[in-house]
């Protein structure tokens, strides 16, 4: 007999400002580095590192998971928690279909309005344009994804996934993580993936690699991180940290400086290429790690100046992750529009990028005002009439019947 904790349930959750902040800073950094060619995009984490914003929400993601749903699941809640995490999985479906139906015609529209078949191409829509009776299945089954709509597919997975992963994680720690490892080695080892389209390719995310991420931050939520903590945040453990993003740095400079790419020796170069993100290369995940580390060393949890006025933008687009992410998606589209059907000038594209990322704080800042506004219900209780209406019962019976019924 399964023994439930009705705490578990009801216990509040403090909310981890920096999650949001992060997240948030992800949102702009995925608009920026949609934008071909934008001299802002310089400003995000990818010119700089092996990582860039998809390991962000993966890693809070996962966090979140084992933050939220371990204590519920560990109180005998797996049922609660699987409802409710599917729930957001079927939430995120939606948004994925409604934003692959919404930028697909808005790339249909500027394709036939100018006359420019490039669009068409360029985003991958040119497939669905010629065969939309065909391509209208394989998007509903998350098989065809024009470009930059990659990353909720893999999210749909995760999260479908995570009552599970969370099951585990509250039992045997451990021992899921051990195992979410070897699923990752088999699945490089065997190039496991789902089949996209057209036939012959894959998911640009793998969920069989990229899990490994999620699994990892969920093992973190869960609170295992703590037991290791002083070991994490040692001196030894910074200092490790530090000279792997400064290695990390200047081979990145490599391949925007070509004189600094001699200076790199060939069997370094033959050892960390390619550096694969459809896979997650260790690479890529050692030096989320490795900013991680030093980014929770500098930014406590409770840290005052995540409730200033200044960090309030991106907070609030951190907060409503979702909707900010889809608007960035047709934002990013019509922003690379004005720089290619009119000019790229540096003053041009500063202008693009800065209007788009105001209109993302504006968004955030309205859904979150939205969600201020108390939500209306009525409450209908079944019971049996009485045999005899007096009036003092039908009086009560109208004071208590919906409006407008």
């Amino acid at each position: 007999m399964i023994t439930r904790d009705q705490s578990a349930l009801l216990a509040p959750v403090e909310r981890d400002l920096r999650l949001d902040l992060f997240r948030g800073i992800g949102l702009w950094m995925i608009f920026l580095d949609h934008i071909p060619h934008d001299v802002v995009a310089w400003l995000t984490l990818r010119n700089y590192g092996f990582s860039d914003a998809a390991e962000f929400f993966v890693f809070i993601s996962g966090y979140l998971v084992g933050w939220i749903y371990g204590p519920i699941v560990a109180g005998g809640w797996f049922i609660a928690a699987l409802k409710r995490l599917w729930r957001r999985a079927a939430e995120l479906y939606v948004a994925h279909i409604m934003l692959f139906l919404l930028f697909t015609a808005q790339i249909a529209r500027t394709v036939r309005r100018f006359d420019n078949p490039m669009y068409a191409d360029e985003f991958n829509v040119h497939h669905f344009l010629d065969r939309p009776d065909i391509l209208i299945g394989q998007a509903l089954s998350l098989r065809y994804k024009p470009v930059n709509l990659d990353v909720l597919p893999l999210y749909i997975t995760l999260v479908a996934a995570a009552p599970f992963i969370v099951w585990g994680m509250v039992r045997r720690p451990n021992l899921t993580l051990a195992a979410s490892v070897v699923l990752y080695v088999l699945s490089r080892w065997f190039n496991w993936n789902i089949a996209s389209y057209p036939p012959g390719t894959t998911w640009y995310f793998n969920p069989f690699c990229w899990q490994l991420m999620f699994v990892f931050a969920a093992w973190c939520g869960i609170g295992q991180i703590d037991k290791v903590a002083r070991w994490v945040w040692s001196k030894a453990a910074l200092g490790l940290a530090a000279a792997w993003l400064v290695f990390a740095l200047l081979i990145v400079m490599t391949w925007h400086v070509p004189a600094l790419e001699a200076m790199i020796p060939k069997w370094m170069i033959k050892a960390i290429y390619p550096i694969d993100k459809t896979d997650l290369d260790m690479l890529r995940f050692t030096h989320f790690l490795a900013l991680a580390i030093w980014v929770t060393h500098f930014v406590p949890r409770h840290w005052r100046a995540l409730h200033s006025k200044w960090l309030r933008p991106v907070i609030l687009c951190g907060q409503h992750s979702l909707p900010i992410f889809c608007l960035g998606v047709f934002l990013s589209f019509s922003a690379h529009w004005i720089l290619t059907q009119y000019t790229r000038g540096v003053w041009e594209q500063l202008a693009v990028s800065f209007a788009g990322i105001l209109i993302q704080i504006g968004a955030a800042w309205l859904l979150d005002r939205a969600r201020q506004v108390p939500e209306l219900f009525v409450k209908v209780t079944e019971e049996e009439e009485p045999d005899e209406v007096t009036p003092d019962s039908a009086a009560a019976t109208a004071a208590m019947a919906p409006a407008g019924r």
